[in-house]
């Protein structure tokens, strides 16, 4: 083999030798990606799992009163619902399709929440314009109080959602003498409305 020849070999093994080289980091960059990506997904998928459980709480206390204008124009107070048991659902309202929904899967249960003497007062910070355009979206007649934030504050509702400012998806049951007997916080934004029900019952059987 000629010198020249000899040395045009010696270059395409350099050649070989360097694309194989180049690949091969290629590879392992690709892999580190793909593991770092991998953890990242499981750092994530927990961190929602986490966040997204239930809180339960049975601490017993005197619940705190309230006056609020409901979007049929009617005040409540919590006083005027006493000798009543009142189950206050808070949740995020406009914008949010699953709180409406829960609020129109809850109204088809209106009489098994009779039976229990269950006054059922949906509350959320939005103005009636806003929260009754999503009602009659979905076909939901209850009227929701409308709060700035003060009764949700009391209640220790706010910031439990997506949004620190608002309300999470939360229940207060309060029974016939004013005590609130149970607070659910729910992250996922959805309570199955028979168990629901069974956490009232529960509550009010204690």
């Amino acid at each position: 083999m000629s010198h020249k020849a000899a040395e045009q070999s010696r270059k395409e093994r350099l050649l070989r030798a360097e694309q194989a080289a180049r690949t091969a980091r290629r590879r392992r960059l690709r892999i580190g990606i793909g593991a770092t990506t991998a953890l990242a997904l499981v750092a994530v998928v927990t961190a929602m799992m986490l966040t997204s459980r239930p809180e339960s709480s049975d601490a017993i206390r005197t619940a705190p009163d309230f006056t609020l204008i409901d979007t049929d124009g009617t005040q409540h107070t919590l006083a005027q619902h006493r000798g009543q048991n009142v189950l206050l659902y808070f949740s995020e309202g406009a914008g949010c399709q699953s709180c409406i929904v829960q609020m129109g899967e809850i109204e088809k249960m209106a009489d098994a929440y009779g039976r229990e003497d269950v006054t059922v007062l949906p509350i959320v910070m939005n103005t009636r314009e806003q929260i009754t355009a999503d009602m009659a979206a979905n076909g939901v007649t209850t009227p929701f109080l409308l709060d700035d934030g003060t009764v949700s504050e009391a209640y220790g509702t706010l910031g439990k959602g997506m949004h620190g400012g608002l309300p999470g998806h939360s229940f207060v049951l309060i029974d016939k003498k004013g005590q609130q007997r149970w607070y659910g916080e729910y992250p996922s934004m959805w309570l199955a409305p028979d168990a629901l029900l069974d956490e009232v019952r529960n509550r009010l059987g204690a």
